[in-house]
């Protein structure tokens, strides 16, 4: 008679042996891995796809004809100054080093970064390539709230002073090697305090100093191109994927997560903008869906690699909510002229989605329980790290403007802003 449990050990060892065979090694951390590798090359070509040309026809298409061209050469210059300003010394002061308050300079115009270098299983340079996208995208953010009246010298100085004083030791805090907010268990995936709250309170702060456009209130001051936003919203939603699946640093579990619930929240909230709407102005526009998906990809932004879908749908309901009242009642309330609502999106939207990442924390992506699974404290972390970079963002992008603007001025002449800027900045016009 045969022996089952014999045949059975047989055929267990034999498939043991052929799955070890053919199986591949376990990485160590700083052997490089080729698939994370690929997906961060591919997630930093979607990141800078947001800004050139995402915000750019975003923005672009949201002034009046007379400015467009000036709007969309803000976002191309600043990716142009904030590639250079990274390389020689942000990402120094943002990543090199333990200090818990901005990093050292041993990594000044990219010293020590040679083609074996690794982070992680990725090269250095991958990595520091990604994250100079975070940094190209921040600055760039802030252009909306004062567009049609800045000076384009006055921007470029003030937004290359706040890269180097007030983003990149933010981003030291959050992310880098012994910061303060990290530490503390702050939870930020992809910048909600980093790159959403920080641009949306400097952008506040800018707009104050800065005033009102001329006519503001008094004039038609509508969009000149609908269509222009509309691809630029798109290219954004796509972006957005490396945004957050590529903070993942990795092709795995967790950033295939990450990357639907980014998706989930983006739709719940432009039906939620929609509606809200709708309900409240009588028509669905379609600036106001393109408004709501980008809040709910701001909201989703500190939450992808900490929540679950059901949490990303509710986060992504209440963003798209919370947003639309915001521009609709609070900024008319308040009376500022934030031009393209950077403050009311960025701003507002990094914040809801700040605290909400605390409720929905889910303990199985990624280790880390929220409120709801009994972690009341994190909400009050998430609150900490909020306020820390409200006040800090507020406090020393204060203090620039006035010193930009004491030395430069930060306004055009009144004609200058009634000609348009495209011309009186540029000598150029799309007519």
């Amino acid at each position: 008679m045969s022996n089952p449990l014999g045949r059975a050990s047989a055929t267990g060892f034999i498939a043991a042996t052929l799955l070890l065979g053919f199986s591949e090694p376990a990485l160590a951390a700083d052997e490089l891995n080729s698939g994370d590798t690929a997906w961060m090359l591919t997630s930093s070509l979607l990141v800078l796809l947001m800004t050139v040309p995402g915000v750019a026809l975003f923005y672009g298409g949201m002034v009046r004809k007379k400015n467009v061209l000036a709007t969309l050469m803000q976002s191309f210059a600043v990716c142009c100054m904030a590639t250079v300003i990274w390389m020689a010394v942000g990402y120094s002061l943002a990543f090199s080093g333990e200090g818990p308050f901005v990093g050292d300079l041993d990594q000044l115009f990219l010293m020590g970064i040679g083609v074996d270098s690794m982070s992680g299983t990725i090269p250095e340079s991958v990595f520091m390539m990604f994250q100079m996208t975070f940094a190209i995208i921040t600055p760039a953010l802030i252009t909306g709230a004062v567009a049609e009246r800045i000076k384009f010298s006055s921007l470029m100085v003030f937004l290359g002073l706040w890269l180097i004083v007030v983003y990149a030791p933010v981003c030291h805090w959050v992310w880098g090697g012994g910061g303060f907010l990290g530490g503390a268990g702050v939870l930020d995936f992809a910048g909600g305090t980093v790159v959403h709250i920080n641009s949306g309170v400097a952008a506040l702060v800018l707009c104050l100093v800065l005033g009102k456009r001329v006519g503001y209130g008094r004039e038609n001051l509508a969009p000149h191109n609908l269509v222009l936003t509309i691809i630029g919203a798109s290219l954004l939603w796509v972006g957005w994927f490396g945004f957050n699946a590529g903070s993942e640093l990795a092709a795995d579990n967790r950033a295939g997560m990450a990357m639907a619930v980014t998706q989930i929240a983006a739709a719940a909230a432009a039906l939620s903008w929609m509606f809200a709407e709708w309900l409240t102005r009588g028509k669905p526009s379609v600036l106001g869906i393109a408004s709501g998906a980008v809040a709910g990809l701001v909201a989703i932004t500190p939450a992808a690699g900490f929540v679950l879908p059901g949490g990303a749908l509710i986060l992504g309901l209440l963003a798209g909510l919370g947003c639309f009242y915001a521009v609709m009642w609070l900024k008319r309330k308040l009376g500022y002229d934030d031009a393209l609502d950077v403050f009311g999106v960025h701003g507002i939207g990094g914040i809801i989605g700040a605290v909400l990442t605390g409720v929905f924390a889910a303990e199985a992506v990624s280790g880390t329980p929220g409120m709801l699974e009994g972690n009341v404290d994190q909400v009050g972390l998430q609150l900490y790290g909020i306020g820390v970079t409200v006040a800090y963002s507020a406090v020393v992008t204060f203090i620039l403007v006035k010193l930009v603007g004491a030395v430069m001025g930060l306004r055009v002449e009144e004609d200058e802003e009634r000609e348009g800027l495209d011309t009186s900045l540029h000598g150029e016009s799309i007519a």
